[in-house]
């Protein structure tokens, strides 16, 4: 049995306005899984543990108390400097990488990091206390691991019931949640984070978040709800993202939540990520009102039904159009979500994206350009479409006629179109009205919105791990 066991999260300051925001949920889902199965457990950020940002430091930490080391590299901002890190922390302790990054560079990980002992692939909750139970290396399906020199892969380890899964355990943290900037508290608002569901039944061709390295999409599946309300009474921040894909995919569910949300007395304000579908449920927006809910991150993609169609959305400019004109009746912070750049769009069906939104009286938008992963359905059709290319896996696909400095102008275009001055004493307005930030954190907020919208749909996406 392991004595001692770090969980770490090695990304470095806040260098983005939303670096520091947000728990780091995956991590936080791994501890809990060991927690019973170790003497103990010691949940680390480095974002917030400024004197353990120097390898020396951690490793004599590490060197005088720890006997497994975890640690979690979820996304690619730091990669470098992440793996650099981890190569200078003591070879002798047992040490485990997981994470979405590293399960998409199992090898590159291995080789830039000599002490790496194993990397979990995929969901790694039921893994890891695999390993921490002793179970053979051989024996443990999403393990890769070294042998003899050389680097096994076991085969995929199915996706764990998401009923079975011990929620995070709020009193390993450190710290509370704020946004913070170079070190610096920006916002007196702390946040969190909660995952009611994980998978989505919806299979858009352009989504890159509902598929791991792994090819694995999970069908959507969900927790009951008493344990949902019992991680929300431990919860003590301002601010609850819900991180499921689409909070209304079960409306009935939804509805339930919010009425014992209503009957526990949780004061919290709520953001979560919707399809247009909710539209068709008053009541349910009516409850949801009442129980916190104040922003809604909506996928509305293109205002062009070709396009929708082409990406497999599944509705249609006008269904669109009639779902917003119910959502405008409320008073929820709505932010929509766009992509351009895709296969065949002109200019002119680009630009039409801020006028769109302010038709559809979206208080903000994020625009993404069109990216695909590695299984991702679109990956094949751009690879066979002449004239459309991209340089890696993640990364944007452009084309001869809009290459990257012609999708940049175009980007340019639609941001200051629609951030015109009305729309941001719109914005400063709606968000004073609804209480979402302090007046003093108007001046921070504002200029990072759309980056903040866009970090939060990455949270309420696939990529926790």
């Amino acid at each position: 049995m392991y004595k001692h066991a770090l969980a770490l999260n090695p990304y470095f300051g806040h260098s983005t306005p939303t670096m520091g925001m947000f728990p780091p949920t995956g991590l936080e889902y791994i501890a809990a899984s060991m927690k019973d199965l170790v003497g103990k457990v010691t949940l680390l950020d480095l974002r917030y543990e400024r004197a353990y940002q120097d390898p020396k430091t951690l490793s004599a930490f590490i060197a005088s108390e720890i006997d497994l080391l975890c640690i979690s590299v979820q996304w690619g901002a730091q990669y470098r400097r992440i793996c650099e890190y981890i190569s200078q922390l003591p070879p002798d302790v047992c040490t485990v990488i997981g994470g979405y990054k590293a399960t998409q560079d199992v090898e590159e990980m291995f080789e830039s990091c000599p002490n790496i002992d194993m990397i979990v692939r995929g969901e790694g909750e039921e893994i890891i206390q695999q390993i921490v139970k002793g179970v053979p290396n051989e024996d443990i399906l999403g393990l890769s691991y070294r042998k003899d020199g050389r680097v096994v892969h076991n085969e995929i380890h199915p996706l764990p019931d998401v009923a079975a899964i011990a929620y995070p355990n709020r009193s390993l943290r450190r710290h509370d949640y704020y946004w913070i900037q170079l070190g610096v508290r920006l916002s007196s608002i702390s946040f969190d984070t909660i995952l009611t569901t994980r998978g989505c039944p919806f299979k858009c061709k352009f989504c890159t978040f509902s598929l791991n390295p792994l090819g694995q999409k999970r069908s959507y599946t969900e927790r009951p709800l008493e344990s949902v309300i019992e991680e929300l009474k431990q919860v003590k921040a301002d601010f609850v993202l819900f991180s499921d894909d689409n909070f209304f995919t079960n409306p009935k569910r939804s509805e339930k939540l919010c009425d014992l949300i209503i009957e526990n007395n949780i004061n919290k304000t709520f953001a979560v990520q919707a399809r247009i579908d909710m539209a068709k449920h008053p009541r349910i927006l009516e409850k949801a009102w009442k129980a916190g809910f104040r922003i809604f991150l909506i996928g509305v993609e293109s205002p062009h039904d070709r396009i929708l169609k082409h990406l497999s959305k599944g509705i249609t400019q006008q269904q669109i159009r009639d779902a917003f004109a119910v959502l405008e009746q409320y008073d929820f912070f709505l932010h929509g979500y766009f992509i351009y750049g895709n296969i065949g769009e002109t200019e002119e069906e680009m630009l039409y994206i801020p006028k769109f939104a302010k038709e559809l009286k979206l208080d903000s938008i994020t625009f993404q350009k069109l990216r695909v992963e590695k299984f991702s359905p679109l990956k094949e059709i751009v690879e066979s479409t002449p004239g459309y290319h991209f340089d890696r896996i993640g990364g944007p696909v452009y084309s001869d006629q809009y290459g990257r400095n012609e999708l940049k102008q175009i980007r340019n275009k639609i941001r200051r179109e629609f951030y015109d001055s009305r729309q941001v004493i719109h914005i400063v307005r709606k968000i004073g009205r609804l209480g979402l930030f302090g007046w003093r954190d108007l001046m921070v907020v504002l200029p990072n919105l759309p980056r903040l919208f866009y970090k939060m749909a990455k949270r309420s996406s696939g990529k926790r791990r």
